[in-house]
């Protein structure tokens, strides 16, 4: 069984090399499938709403994998490279000042109009009382992260360490999104 595993991700390497941004938006996307459904089972839904993953797998694919894929190059290129503290702490504050919260707006966003099909003003008015504590949270959570990735992490497995790091974040974002809440314990 090792072995399977082994050559499954030496394919994987390749696919990696050959084809980055396709095997990055395919693993954000598959990863993105199974935050949710740990989401869907966490929340107490009882049978699968596929509509529901199939668009979560689609955000994956279609925008966090893509967008990652791209923030990483950019930040690179704008950085040449380094991994000297002062750098990645220049990345970091980068990252976490323009793409957090645009990617934690924009998957409010996408969660509350697309995936629940809410109105605007719900959303907007979701996105005002919630925001605020999504962000914050994001900031405690994600900066350590951003380090170990820039300083550690090879470019080309930068995206699929923040997915794999984002699964848990994404259930954590689901819990957060949803419109309906779960009755508390007695």
């Amino acid at each position: 069984m090792g072995s399977i595993a082994k050559k499954g991700f030496q394919q994987y390497l390749i696919q990696l090399q050959r084809h980055p941004l396709r095997t990055k938006a395919l693993t954000a996307g598959v990863l993105s499938a199974i935050s949710d459904i740990a989401s869907q089972k966490l929340t107490g839904i009882q049978k699968l709403q596929l509509r529901r993953l199939a668009l979560k797998v689609l955000f994956g694919v279609a925008y966090l994998g893509p967008f990652g894929h791209f923030l990483h190059l950019i930040l690179d290129k704008i950085f040449k490279g380094k991994k000297d503290n002062k750098t990645v702490a220049k990345k970091v504050l980068v990252e976490q000042l323009t793409s957090s919260p645009w990617n934690n707006l924009f998957f409010m966003l996408y969660y509350g109009l697309v995936v629940e099909g809410r109105p605007w003003m719900q959303v907007k008015s979701k996105i005002r009382k919630d925001f605020p504590t999504v962000q914050y949270t994001a900031w405690m959570f994600w900066p350590v992260l951003g380090w170990i990735n820039h300083q550690y992490v090879p470019l080309q497995f930068r995206v699929i360490f923040q997915s794999l790091v984002g699964f848990c974040w994404g259930i954590f974002l689901n819990l957060q999104a949803r419109s309906v809440k779960l009755p508390k314990a007695k």
